[in-house]
């Protein structure tokens, strides 16, 4: 009778474990990434053929995929498929979970509700390019010149160029007159130089996002030389002559044969993306400040009153190797920080980046979006944004790489002890993290249901 009470109790007890268990479930169901328990029976020991009442076998955790829920919420993520999301509480430890409401903290970094630290790979200024020793955007750089994220799959790397000047237009000056003949600019001339020059670098830069696997190879400028006779130029009936593509440019004589000659130099220096100098022998050479462009010097003459004066100078040009890969970005990027120079600014470029490659768990630690922190503007905050885990911070037209989220999984994950908050530890049972790579992706602005 003992023995038929106790099994009977048994069963209650193992009922409301059951029911506890259920209700636990129901409790959660709108709880962000909660994963269901299901519970497993066992009968217990046997005394001569007689069983002694039944016991929990197990509770495990279904950890099938949950639904995706669009939410629109900035720092929202939600994983599709397996794994878990890398967090740390206060007690340095790493543990896991599969709830993506994650949230900016005052120090700048991601964490979950409850404070804990999401882990990641957080981006380095890994190259630097400035006039100066400002390595910083400030409130004077105010001239946008160029914006690309570039991926490569070899080196599983994500890196964002971004350039900047202060304003040339208010600081560029006509040259010294002592410059005259002598690649001498007015200030509109520079400012149209800068221009085309930040135009051609963006289009560079959109260039080489797909030629990663480009050969490196520099480009060069044309570069022609002229050499008039002086002899031939001798008084105001006289005058020069010579086209650039198709543009005649004249230059009647004054003064003297070297004047006339600066006087045609600066002419074509006034030309967008082109300068021109005279040396003492009344060689004219001119330059073509785009890289890899390629142009007609043709028709070089000395006019005496309407008749060509013979022999007509010799054109002798050296053609632009146009160049491929970073090279010949690097080249087009030289003659746009020379050109803002020339122009009174200052240039300033950052190269931020993140790898994957060879990726451990030193390489891993906390997410910090504050550009501040990051070194990298002195405006802390822009407008987020996260691509499969790869988080940006867009300020105007520039955007950042500042980290990227990365993921764990586990040859057992019905190994893991459930902490409560939505936290897992990892067990003998589970093994250790393994970090994923192609078996979730992570999908912005939503999160994963119960």
């Amino acid at each position: 009778m003992i023995d038929a009470m106790y099994n009977g109790i048994s069963g209650l007890n193992i009922f409301e474990t059951a029911l506890n268990t259920e209700t636990n479930n129901i409790s959660n169901v709108n709880t962000v990434g909660y994963k269901s328990d299901t519970i497993s029976f066992a009968d217990q020991m046997y005394q001569n053929g007689i069983g002694k009442g039944v016991n929990v076998a197990i509770i495990d955790k279904k950890f099938n995929q949950g639904d995706l829920k669009l939410t629109n919420g900035t720092y929202d993520m939600a994983l599709e498929g397996k794994g878990f999301f890398i967090v740390k509480g206060e007690t340095n430890d790493v543990n896991y979970t599969r709830a993506g409401n994650f949230k900016i903290n005052a120090d700048g970094t991601l964490r979950l509700p409850n404070g804990y630290q999401v882990q990641g790979i957080p981006a380095s200024n890994d190259s630097i390019l400035s006039s100066d020793n400002n390595q910083i955007f400030t409130s004077l750089y105010t001239e946008f010149l160029g914006s690309q994220v570039l991926t490569n799959a070899v080196e599983k790397s994500t890196k964002t160029i971004n350039a900047k000047a202060t304003n040339y237009n208010i600081s560029a000056q006509n040259d010294p007159d002592n410059k005259k003949g002598d690649n001498y600019k007015t200030s509109s001339s520079k400012i149209k130089d800068a221009n085309a020059l930040s135009i051609a670098y963006r289009n560079e830069l959109s260039l080489s996002s797909t030629q990663s696997n480009v050969a490196s190879v520099a480009a060069t400028n044309q570069v022609s030389e002229v050499s008039y006779n002086l002899n031939q130029l001798t008084n105001e009936l006289d005058r020069v002559e010579i086209y650039i593509g198709t543009t005649k440019y004249t230059q009647s004589f004054r003064g003297d044969a070297i004047t006339t000659l600066k006087d045609l130099s600066d002419r074509i220096s006034s030309r967008e993306l082109f300068s021109s100098s005279v040396d003492a022998s009344g060689k004219l050479i001119i330059t073509s400040m785009l890289p890899g462009k390629s142009v007609n010097i043709a028709d070089a003459k000395v006019i005496n009153g309407s008749v060509t004066a013979s022999p007509i100078p010799l054109i002798n040009t050296t053609p632009a190797i146009s160049g491929s890969g970073t090279a010949r970005l690097s080249v087009f990027e030289t003659a746009l920080k020379s050109s803002i120079e020339n122009a009174g600014g200052k240039y300033l470029r950052i190269n931020s980046s993140i790898s994957e490659k060879n990726l451990s768990a030193t390489s891993i630690g906390e997410l910090q979006l504050k550009l501040t922190t990051l070194n990298v503007s002195e405006n802390p905050f822009g407008t987020i944004s996260v691509e499969d885990g790869a988080i940006f911070v867009n300020q105007e037209d520039n955007k950042f790489i500042v980290g990227r989220v990365v993921t764990a999984v586990f040859t057992n994950e019905l190994g893991l002890d459930p902490q409560g908050n939505n936290i897992y530890a990892s067990t003998k049972e589970s093994g250790n993290m393994i970090f994923g790579t192609t078996e979730n992706k992570i999908r912005s602005k939503t999160l994963e249901l119960s």
